[in-house]
């Protein structure tokens, strides 16, 4: 039984529940940190690591937390989950923190964590809290990492700091090189890129819908 439903929540998270794509969650992050493919994979880290960890705790002190005062409680146990990825990437990757300036903190805001906190965590037992917490992050990861793989790619020419596109335009006879799309890196292009990507998610659920009901 907790197999089945482990793998429910696979699927629902990964795909037909997407707290990006689907909840339409954590927009300032997507829009903010998807020019730099690094940047995004650090902060998709940094919110796994928090969603799992606080799903876990929050489930195992479901019952002898108060109602009146579990919200509170949620976000003093996400805050201190926070706490630890901010002072870690300024430890250990001080550039990158940098970079991804208060976005790191703002993780404490995320409705996809409070979500997950009080539609899941507080109702479920600790295994189950923790893997649906570790999905959730993994689902508003992948996303985040095709949007800011293509905008990195098509903005700066690069991947991972490596130039990508310049070698590529040389060997295919083009010698000005890749002309880099500004657009891409700028907020616009993140709009762009996450409203394709919804479209394209939407399209694919309805063709699926439609194969179900011929």
């Amino acid at each position: 039984m907790a197999d089945s439903k482990a793998v429910q929540i696979i699927k629902e998270d990964l795909w037909r529940s997407n707290p990006v794509t689907v909840q339409i969650l954590g927009i300032c992050s997507t829009l903010a940190v998807t020019n730099i493919f690094l940047n995004t994979l650090i902060m998709g880290l940094g919110l796994t690591f928090v969603t799992a960890f606080s799903a876990l705790t929050i489930s195992v002190l479901r019952k002898v937390i108060p109602q009146r005062v579990r919200m509170m409680v949620q976000t003093l146990v996400i805050s201190s989950f926070v706490v630890i990825v901010d002072i870690s990437l300024k430890a250990y990757v001080p550039d990158i923190s940098k970079s991804l300036g208060p976005y790191v903190g703002l993780i404490i805001t995320n409705c996809i964590i409070m979500g997950r906190m009080e539609a899941f965590a507080s109702s479920n037992t600790p295994g189950l809290s923790f893997w649906d917490g570790l999905m959730s992050g993994i689902g508003y990861s992948w996303i985040l990492l095709v949007i800011a793989f293509v905008r990195e790619l098509l903005g700066f020419g690069t991947m991972l700091g490596v130039q990508i596109m310049d070698p590529l335009m040389h060997s295919i006879g083009v010698s000005t090189g890749w002309v880099q799309w500004s657009f891409m890196i700028m907020a616009p292009g993140g709009f762009f890129m996450l409203a394709t990507f919804i479209w394209i998610s939407n399209h694919l659920f309805a063709i699926r819908a439609a194969n179900k009901g011929a």
